[in-house]
């Protein structure tokens, strides 16, 4: 099967779809169509055999009419997940993001308007700066702390209503009907709460565990970020042909700074090094990855971006602390984006070793930078990075450090190689963008 298959495609297991815009599609309210030449974006024509929308649907319809020549509009309301307390599946950044990519796609006759948690007046302005062209912000009846756990207890009071995405597993989930307008997507990153629990906590796997039963029983659909989590996804529960998958894209305006040169100096970056990403906890292969290095000396420094920007306490870190002392490895912590920008173009080799993954969205950076990469054979990066890097078996614990290490010197050895996986990332890069992924969101809506 192609890694990004054709539009319509099925995926063999568990009935899951690709959700790739097609030409018009009416679903008895709303068709959605491609423009025609001439025109500048998607329009949104209307059935005339759905129902009516009612009460507070119904009255919003009808003030957004005023503005559309008595043409009743479709609202999308999307999940302001980043905002919500508690523990989250959500990658940091792809609230904000897809939020921003549904509201630069929004149909003619469409609009967008965000649900966050109430009780603060902050949140709301925060949310409006966040996402410019959003056409209201709903504050629910609970705020930031019991928000999430009212959802997963079934208490959504008016928050469901309507056409509403989620861009993880916590939503407003309760039985609805979809022939008076309501429907609700929700977007699950990945699998950890059962394949690799001790990697997020015990809370967070009670939460997401929790919402994805509710999923299951109430969601109109599940987004996913690859076929890798659809097929594991299809393991757990049978979700018929509800999932759907729709691949995120990289960070947004990561471009080399005009004081490039200043910040490498700050940084006090050196000429040529290694740069990988994860944190020192179990199944990011941080740790595999400096072991091996320290085994086989590549003569090059290793710089770590993450959540870690010191050695943690403890006698089991005395080498790593040694690693450190000497030079041999550097812990950045989480850069800004424009420090992240000059190390991902000085950089020799990326290496994302994590043994768990979902989509694996750091290295689309490291591709359309240009940068080789090197990565665990876990099915979503596999996936996600095609023939544009190297993959390496995780199977075994005690070779995968070793293995890491030999990838890292075929790439640190070889120019010629280094070179062609430049430009093969760079091309694959392109095929992940913010703008592609929030059409499918609308397509996957107007589809239900």
């Amino acid at each position: 099967m192609p890694l990004i298959p054709e539009p319509g495609m099925r995926v063999p297991g568990h009935g899951c779809r690709r959700s790739t815009p097609r030409p018009a599609r009416c679903d008895g309210r709303v068709r959605i169509r491609r423009p025609e030449p001439g025109e500048s974006g998607w329009t949104i024509d209307r059935g005339h055999h759905g129902r009516r929308p009612h009460g507070s649907a119904a009255r919003r319809a009808s003030a957004h009419g005023d503005r559309e020549g008595g043409r009743r509009m479709t609202t999308l309301r999307v999940i302001a997940d980043h905002l919500i307390s508690g523990p989250t599946d959500v990658p940091d950044g792809y609230s904000v993001a897809i939020a921003r990519a549904i509201i630069a796609t929004t149909p003619e006759g469409c609009d967008v308007e965000a649900i966050v948690p109430g009780g603060s007046d902050d949140l709301v302005s925060q949310v409006r700066a966040e996402l410019a062209g959003l056409s209201e912000v709903q504050p629910t009846s609970l705020s930031t702390r019991g928000l999430a756990m009212a959802w997963s207890l079934g208490a959504i009071a008016s928050s469901g209503r309507g056409l509403v995405h989620a861009p993880g597993l916590r939503a407003p989930l309760r039985s609805h009907d979809r022939a008076r307008g309501d429907q609700i997507s929700v977007t699950v990153h990945d699998t950890l709460a059962w394949t690799t629990p001790s990697a997020i906590g015990r809370d967070a796997v009670t939460v997401r565990k929790a919402f994805l039963r509710r999923a299951r029983r109430f969601a109109d659909a599940i987004v996913v970020p690859s076929h890798a989590v659809a097929d594991q996804l299809a393991e757990i529960a049978d979700f018929g042909d509800r999932i759907r998958v729709i691949a995120g894209a990289g960070s947004i305006g990561l471009t080399v700074p005009a004081d490039a040169d200043r910040r490498a100096a700050a940084l006090e970056l050196p000429t040529r090094f290694i740069l990988a990403e994860g944190s020192l906890g179990a199944g990011d292969g941080v740790t595999e990855l400096i072991t091996g290095l320290r085994r086989s000396d590549p003569g090059l420094p290793l710089l770590v971006l993450g959540a870690d920007a010191t050695v943690p306490d403890g006698t089991e870190h005395d080498e790593l602390r040694a690693d450190v002392e000497s030079g041999r490895v550097r812990l950045l912590g989480e850069l800004g984006p424009e420090d992240r920008a000059v190390v991902l173009d000085r950089a020799a080799v990326y290496v994302f070793p994590g043994i768990e993954a979902g989509f694996g969205a750091p290295i689309i950076d490291a591709l359309r930078f240009g940068l080789p990469v090197v990565h665990s054979d876990a099915p979503a990066l596999v996936e996600l990075v095609g023939e544009a890097g190297i993959s390496v078996q995780r199977g075994d614990a005690d070779s995968y450090p070793e293995l890491l290490s030999s990838a890292v010197a075929a790439i640190i050895g070889d120019d010629e190689r280094a070179a062609r996986l430049r430009i093969v990332g760079s091309d694959r890069a392109k095929a992940f963008t913010w703008r592609d992924a929030g059409e499918r969101i609308w397509q996957l809506h107007a589809d239900l």
